[in-house]
């Protein structure tokens, strides 16, 4: 089978180009991806809008040379309340850089997935900013096996033992302190 429909959240981009960009997504059914979007930075593209960060599209691929080719693109959600306030926008990055570096790609994690649209629809509704990405970021540490299931992890060494883990600092990190 050569072509594949997605269920997905955008969780990274990077221009290709001119007017194509690849697209990181977390799939229901593949886990993490990284799709060819050709023509998405046209104006005119039809399947642009529903590329963007943070959209949970339903995606059609299409296995390509070396990566699957975006065909077409409908956005189920596109968490409109996260992409109007800088502190949610910022926190909603700094899930998806998690996502990104902790995920290996193509592997099918349905609870990650779960996980990342509960925490992003949380971070639309609720103000509690602190709890949410405690939560997150410490269901996320014990499905991916980093953290024993019901041990306590103090939410002030989170950054530290994540960093530790990925062996590296975190990008978005440091300018959450700044949206305060």
């Amino acid at each position: 089978m050569r072509s594949k429909k997605l269920e997905a959240i955008v969780i990274k981009r990077t221009n290709l180009f001119d007017s194509d960009r690849i697209v990181t997504v977390f799939s229901k059914q593949l886990g993490k991806v990284k799709i060819k979007a050709p023509g998405v930075r046209k104006i005119s593209s039809r399947r642009g809008p529903h590329v963007e960060l943070l959209n949970k599209s339903s995606l059609f691929i299409y296995e390509g040379r070396k990566l699957p080719v975006l065909t077409e693109a409908m956005t189920i959600h596109s968490f409109p309340k996260i992409k109007e306030n800088l502190k949610k926008s910022g926190l909603a990055f700094y899930v998806c850089e998690l996502i990104n570096e902790f995920c290996a790609e193509h592997q099918e994690n349905r609870n990650v997935f779960y996980l990342l649209e509960k925490t992003l629809r949380r971070l639309e509704d609720e103000e509690n900013f602190k709890d949410i990405i405690y939560e997150f970021e410490l269901n996320l540490l014990t499905l991916l096996g980093f953290w024993p299931p019901k041990k306590d992890l103090p939410s002030e060494n989170t950054q530290f033992v994540i960093e530790e883990i990925l062996e590296k600092r975190l990008k978005t990190k440091k300018i959450l302190p700044l949206l305060a």
